[in-house]
């Protein structure tokens, strides 16, 4: 099995460093290749070094996002897609001859093949269970699911879908409003005033201008939900890989929950990166979080 790995990044250079490091460690060697879609605002100095370590990786400089991912998704050879945000770290391995058996065993049904869900974290919702290459494998039914995980079928932190699926999907939120997304664009006056009245992501929906990854996510999720008799049911995952560990923010517009401080803002966590500590992965591997998104306590240096 390949897939193409896109990875979306921002002011996060160790953060990136992680997420990278723990990918290439738990997924097969050879199966992907990784696109990175870089925001250049700060630390250029210290995501160069970045990247000269990862250098199978192909990066682009983020000029326009909704171009820019567009192009990247069009020139997907691959069957199947994965993306990733620099906040999320891998803590377990990677099984994609489970995952493309599950393809091929479900095709009619199968949405996504989630890395993100365990039979533990997951509550409220009816979970099923397979057998696929003498490996248990589960379901859930994301159109009936209560869970807020399980029913959030379209996200950009772990689960692997068929290109042609995203393809599918992103064609019917692609909006090209240039007018908008530069009277909207993200420091512009009439946006920082809107966002202290009220969330600008709800506006950005009804724009039906995704620019960023937050907004992409967004509406890519509401238009599954809405349009949900159209795509498969199905999510499946084996088990929790990787975790998002929200310590920071780099998205003015759209509110995520952290955990974090001052000694986790993007301007610490490049100093401590300029000095030469990393995120400690092998931590994150002794002690494996039971959900999707986790805090500080799992954030810790070497």
């Amino acid at each position: 099995m390949k897939l193409t790995n896109i990875v979306f990044t921002r002011n996060r250079p160790l953060q990136l460093e992680a997420y990278l490091r723990s990918f290439h460690r738990f997924y097969p060697e050879g199966a992907f290749n990784t696109i990175i879609l870089h925001r250049v605002d700060l630390f250029g100095e210290q995501y160069e070094e970045l990247f000269r370590t990862f250098r199978g990786c192909r990066v682009i400089r983020e000029d326009d996002f909704n171009r820019d991912f567009l192009q990247i998704l069009s020139g997907v050879e691959t069957e199947y897609v994965n993306f990733g945000t620099d906040d999320v770290v891998y803590f377990d391995s990677v099984d994609l001859d489970i995952v493309e058996s599950t393809f091929k065993t479900f095709e009619n049904s199968i949405f996504g093949f989630s890395l993100r869900m365990s039979p533990e974290s997951i509550s409220g919702t009816r979970i099923r269970s397979h057998r696929i290459d003498d490996r248990e494998v589960y379901s859930v039914n994301w159109k009936t699911a209560k869970d807020k995980t399980a029913r959030y079928p379209f996200e950009l932190n772990g689960t692997i879908y068929r290109t042609k699926l995203v393809g599918e999907i992103v064609s019917h939120i692609c909006s090209d409003k240039v007018a908008l997304r530069k009277i909207f664009a993200e420091n512009s006056p009439l946006t920082r005033i809107m966002n202290k009245i009220f969330p600008m992501k709800s506006f950005l929906l009804l724009l039906n201008a995704f620019r960023n990854p937050n907004s992409l996510e967004g509406y890519g999720y509401r238009w599954v939900k809405t349009h949900r008799r159209r795509y498969p049911s199905e999510l499946f995952f084996h088990g929790l890989c990787c975790s998002a560990i929200q310590v920071n923010i780099v998205n003015t517009i759209v509110n995520n929950p952290i955990d974090g401080g001052e000694a986790y803002t993007v301007e610490s966590l490049n100093r401590e990166f300029k000095r030469g500590h990393r995120f400690d992965v092998d931590f994150m591997i002794r002690n494996k979080p039971q959900e999707t998104h986790v805090g500080k306590e799992f954030f810790r240096l070497t």
